[in-house]
This record gives C-alpha cells, structure tokens and sequence, in this order.
C-alpha cells in the first residue's frame, strides 16, 4: 500500500455488488477520498480533458491481471469451502519463476491482501505472513459460497520496481446466491458506530470525500492509527472489481492533522460507475470497516437518494 495520496486503480474481475470486512460492517454508499498526490504513480491523479473525463496520461487500473511487468501471482489456494478457515497460500514469482523473498515496506507492511467477492458484499484486508521460501500464508473465512478476487497489493524490493497489485480468482464451494449492490446511503452503522460521508466520486476528476466517525451521537476525536493513518480506504468498481487504493490527508503526529472525527480523502474515478468503498478505521484497541456505496458520473444524480443500510459480514481485524 503506497503513500501515495490519490488513488490508483488496479482492477480484478467483475462483480456487481461490494462487500464487508473484516472489521465489521454495514455500510452504504457514497465513497472515496483521500489525500494529496503521491510520489507512487499508482497513486498518480489521471490527467483531465476539457469534458472533464480522464485524458490518455490516465494510470490503466490494477488487479485486473494476475501478472504484470515481470511478476506474477501464483495463488496455490484456488479453492475453498465457504464457511470454514482455510490457510489461504499464495507466492508472488519474478519472470525467471523464483519466489520473490525481498519487498519495501509500505504502510507498515511488506504486503497487503484484499479478499473481495464478485458481488462485492463480503471484503477482507489481511496481512499474511511470509516464510523464508517466499510462500505467504494467512487464515481466511469466507462465509458465504462464490467468486471471489485476491489483490496482492505490495512493491518488490529489487531495482527500481514501483508499486503493484495483482489479482487472481479464489472460488469458496457451497451453496451460492448473488446478491445486488447495495443502495447508496450518506451513513454507514458499524458496532455502534456511525460514519458520515460526504462528497461525490467524479470519473476523471479528482474530488475530496470527508469521513465522519461518531459514537452515540458524539463525535470520535481519539481515532488510533492504523497502518500509518487515521484511516485506510479501498475503493473496488463494480463490474470487472477494478482496484482503487487511497490513503487520508495528513499523518497521525505530524503536528496538523487531528485524530477525528473527520478523515478526508481525495480521489479519482478511472470511470462512471458504481463503486463500492470500504474505510477501516481504529478506535478503543480494535479496527472496523465501514462500507459505502457510490456512483460516479451519470449515475451520479439519481443515486444521490436515500439507501437502506446494509450489514457488513465482516470482522475484526
């Protein structure tokens, strides 16, 4: 996960609806955000034309492809039961097919693992382990049967390497039911929690998204850092589950930035659309994820009404 500040896509296969995460969840709609640019081109804001759509200097999005400029994800865990914990195994490979054992540290971590369905209702930001092979491994729970998409998230350690994510197709056997996306909604409720959002999410344009984060009515002001923030942002587009990846404004101690109730973000849409969001924040010793719902561009207007909420499966981190 870059410092960068705007997001970046990188892509994965399609879907239409989000999901929830593992830090709890219930989250509706309108999304994105984040802070200033960033020196990664991954976060780089895609330049505009005069329509305001993005022009050609736009970063193509990430995750869609399971190998890029050189590496390769090799997942050995295709397959899953949903419902149960399974060690979800996974290498990433340079081109001579050696496991890759050296990686920069980005946001307190080598590597950073996205586990979304395709319908987008069930979404898992894990950090898994590595042993001196190269083999990652962490403990996943899916609870429900279907697609899903891995995001390997990370930047190797050799030459001048910049940051990537790769994706590749996990599917967790049982019995399966898609479900839609959920309608977008300002508020998102997580374990008494409730987290406002405002801003649109523009295709082509960069646009600050602010996150509010309050408890019985009163607002957070003593958010914890998580990875490096006050608050952690991964955006996933419906349809073909394109990867956005977005870091706040600011950094905890830097003598500016407050720790809530407000988190802000800038953000770029790579195109219209439906987006699904989902904002891990830390308070009390323990990480939730609030999950939105946003549209971009034509869809914009008429997805401005009101939602009804909907409960994140997710857990604790």
């Amino acid at each position: 996960m870059n410092t960068g500040l705007k997001i970046t896509a990188f892509a994965a296969a399609l879907a239409a609806t989000f999901g929830t995460a593992y830090g709890v969840g219930q989250g509706l709609d309108p999304v994105v955000a984040d802070r200033a640019p960033a020196h990664d081109e991954r976060h780089a804001t895609p330049s505009t034309g005069a329509d305001g759509h993005a022009g050609h200097d736009t970063p193509p999005a990430g995750g869609l492809q399971i190998s890029e400029s050189g590496y390769r994800l090799d997942l050995r865990t295709p397959r899953i039961t949903a419902g149960h914990r399974t060690e979800l195994r996974f290498a990433v490979r340079d081109d001579h097919g050696r496991a890759v054992t050296e990686y920069r540290r980005e946001h307190d971590k080598e590597l950073h693992l996205i586990v979304a369905s395709r319908d987008l209702l069930t979404y898992r930001h894990l950090h898994p382990t590595r042993a001196a092979d190269g083999t990652w491994a962490t403990p996943v729970d899916l609870p429900r049967a279907g697609g899903y998409r891995v995001f390997a998230d990370f930047t190797p350690a050799a030459g001048d390497a910049r940051g990537l994510t790769l994706g590749a197709d996990l599917a967790a056997s049982g019995s399966y039911r898609p479900q839609e996306l959920p309608r977008a909604d300002g508020t998102a409720r997580v374990d008494g929690y409730e987290v406002e959002l405002t801003g649109a999410l523009r295709p082509g344009r960069a646009s600050e998204l602010r996150l509010s984060v309050s408890r019985g009515g009163k607002p957070v002001t003593d958010l914890q850092p998580y990875l490096g923030a006050y608050g952690h942002l991964v955006a996933l587009r419906a349809g073909d589950l394109a990867y956005l990846h977005v870091h706040p404004g600011g950094a905890p101690g830097d003598g500016k930035t407050g720790s809530g109730p407000v988190v802000s973000f800038t953000a770029t849409a790579p195109s219209s659309g439906g987006y699904r969001l989902f904002l891990d924040f830390k308070h009390d010793g323990v990480v939730r994820t609030a999950a939105f719902t946003v549209h971009a561009g034509a869809a914009e207007a008429a997805a401005t009404g009101t939602g009804t909420p909907e409960h994140s499966d997710g857990h604790g981190h």
